[in-house]
């Protein structure tokens, strides 16, 4: 007997309604685990179908805030105009790299991060200091020594002549006020960031013998990138932290020599400002932050929460940078000679970048560009520093924190054919006060310094097939270093 006309009406709305309601369950639950799956890298399938090009996405899930800065207006410095390039294509786009906004930490974040730095270094130095400097006390008594415990000094041995004649100079430069004693603290004025292999000794032989640039007692401290976690050689276990105690020792020549400029009391700071500069020229610390990964929380999936610009910005906002590139396919090859110790030849160089290609582009099938480049693990297993060529990467993260007029780029290419004018430029660029004839001939005929060893050479150059493929990798990073730059000479093509 068939049922009532209502138990039948009430039987198909109720089922009616679990139907729908498991359409929409099922709609949702569709809708989570394709966002899950892009989330989470596995765009990398629909990347590796779609291009086939070395380039790839520098695009990632951003979190806009307050503290981001954005990059949309061209503006010009001493030797380069930097113009921010859109971010409005797509990651897929073929031989494009995509440079995008990164959540910048809050001096708070930071506190919180590295609390004894920022207890030691203040918010404000002295205004009749060029560099940024300022007076701290010193509880020391006469029969202490004060570096006896500065690791650099117990580290590196050729540095103890150094810290003796700092030692016996150190209690005349003490101020006295109201019965307690007082020290004269520095920080650079400016830093050589980068890169290795492009120059930057050279450009600092040169620098140093103007008679107001005083740079740090050794000429790569690495403190802000290595020293302060405690990593005096990559690839080794960690040591005992530095403190930035000791860090600071490495420019109390200096601050003895502003000392020296003011007659009177500096605590007082007031008088003519002096035109000593501090320097340092560590070429890590540009793109070196692999330290992060062990002392940072990972919250951003692989991608550095803070990076060493942002320490530096926080107490140097104003702060000036020496940058000196190199076409990045020489550079790699100078790098691999350099620093590999047995059987070096261009056949293991071919090689070692072979490898290192291979292992690159599946870490970016899983993960960003910028995850990649800045991956502790990953960059210690690469056979060749094929990371360090990508030069715009660093420069784009650098700039979300700093303004283009505090950087001076410059190319080796141009340095070494004509330094006359790459030293005026830089003279320019730190408003430094013109040398006489005899002294710039000093700096001009200096023999290059760091220059290939002569066992290297008889090596040969690297052979044909490697310096394609090494063209081809790093063609659309030039390219987008190019446009950053608004100067085609960046592309090196020619």
């Amino acid at each position: 007997m068939p049922p009532p006309r209502s138990n039948m009406w009430s039987f198909w709305r109720n089922f009616g309604r679990r139907t729908l309601c498991s359409l929409l369950l099922a709609f949702i639950i569709t809708v989570l685990v394709v966002a899950s799956y892009a989330l989470s890298g596995g765009r990398s399938d629909l990347i590796q179908a779609l291009s086939a090009s070395f380039s790839r996405d520098f695009a990632f899930t951003t979190n806009q805030s307050a503290t981001e800065r954005p990059k949309e207006t061209m503006q010009s410095i001493k030797g380069c105009s930097f113009s921010a390039p859109q971010v409005e294509k797509s990651y897929l786009d073929k031989g494009e790299i995509q440079l995008t906004s990164r959540r910048i930490p809050t001096i708070t974040e930071l506190e919180q991060d590295e609390p004894h730095l920022f207890s030691v270094i203040p918010h404000h130095f002295l205004r009749s200091c060029r560099s940024p400097c300022w007076y701290q006390n010193y509880s020391g008594n006469d029969s202490s020594d004060p570096y006896g415990t500065n690791a650099y000094s117990l580290y590196a041995k050729r540095l103890h002549n150094i810290f003796e004649d700092m030692k016996r100079r150190f209690w005349s430069h003490l101020t006295v006020r109201e019965g307690r004693y007082y020290r004269l603290r520095c920080l650079p004025h400016f830093y050589i960031i980068g890169q290795p292999k492009c120059g930057t000794t050279d450009l600092y032989d040169r620098l140093r013998l103007h008679p107001n640039v005083h740079f740090s007692v050794i000429k790569e401290p690495h403190w802000w990138t290595r020293k302060r976690f405690g990593i005096v050689r990559l690839k080794e276990p960690f040591h005992k932290p530095y403190p930035v105690e000791d860090y600071l020792d490495l420019f109390d020549m200096a601050a003895q020599k502003i000392q020296d400029f003011h007659s009177e009391d500096l605590l007082a700071d007031s008088g003519p400002t002096d035109q000593i500069l501090t320097g340092e020229a560590s070429a890590s610390t540009m793109w070196d932050n692999s330290a992060w990964s062990y002392f940072y929380d990972n919250v951003t999936n692989t991608e550095p929460p803070v990076l060493i610009q942002d320490f530096i910005h926080a107490f140097q906002p104003r702060a000036k940078f020496i940058v000196i590139l190199r076409d990045p396919v020489e550079r790699l090859y100078s790098d691999y000679l350099y620093f590999a110790i047995a059987n070096k030849s261009a056949e293991d160089f071919n090689d070692k970048v072979n490898e290192s290609l291979q292992m690159f582009e599946s870490c970016l099938q899983a993960s960003s560009l910028r995850s990649c480049a800045y991956n502790t693990t990953f960059s210690n297993t690469l056979p060749v520093r094929l990371q360090v060529g990508l030069y715009v990467v660093y420069l784009w993260d650098w700039l979300s924190v700093f303004d283009p007029d505090q950087f001076l780029i410059l190319r080796l290419e141009d340095h070494a054919a004509n330094i006359t004018q790459s030293m005026r430029l830089v003279y320019r660029f730190l408003n430094l006060g013109p040398l006489s004839g005899e002294q710039e001939a000093s700096v001009t005929h200096k023999q290059a310094s760091n220059s290939r060893r002569p066992q290297d050479c008889s090596l040969g150059p690297m052979l044909p097939p490697t310096r394609q493929i090494l063209i081809d990798f790093y063609r659309p990073y030039n390219r987008e270093l190019s446009e950053l730059l608004a100067d085609r000479s960046y592309l090196w093509e020619t």
